[in-house]
């Protein structure tokens, strides 16, 4: 799983000028079962992304598409992790950790 830090780059103006792009990204990326939860950080200087995806590269290159990533207003952290614990309602979600070799 994937956290997904979105950091504005530019200013607020330009940011909503790009947002009906960057939803219409969002919605596709929910449409493809990517990503699970998303919202604006408060205060708003960018958003958090909840991910699920094969590797870092196929994230990387989902964010590179994102219309606010394209039009220069943010930049992405992208932090992978083991979700080995979720609330009920996420359990298809949850992973488990690799086996170390003995």
């Amino acid at each position: 799983m994937f956290v997904l830090e979105l950091t504005y780059t530019g200013p607020i103006e330009r940011v909503d000028e790009l947002l009906d792009a960057h939803v219409a990204w969002l919605d596709a990326e929910y449409a493809s079962g990517v990503f699970i939860a998303s919202g604006r950080k408060n205060p708003r200087d960018g958003g958090v992304i909840l991910a699920v995806g094969e590797d870092r590269a196929e994230i990387q290159r989902i964010t590179a598409a994102d219309p606010f990533v394209t039009g220069g207003v943010c930049v992405y952290r992208i932090t992978e992790f083991i979700a080995t614990k979720t609330a009920p309602a996420l359990a298809s979600y949850r992973q488990t950790l690799p086996q170390l070799p003995h």
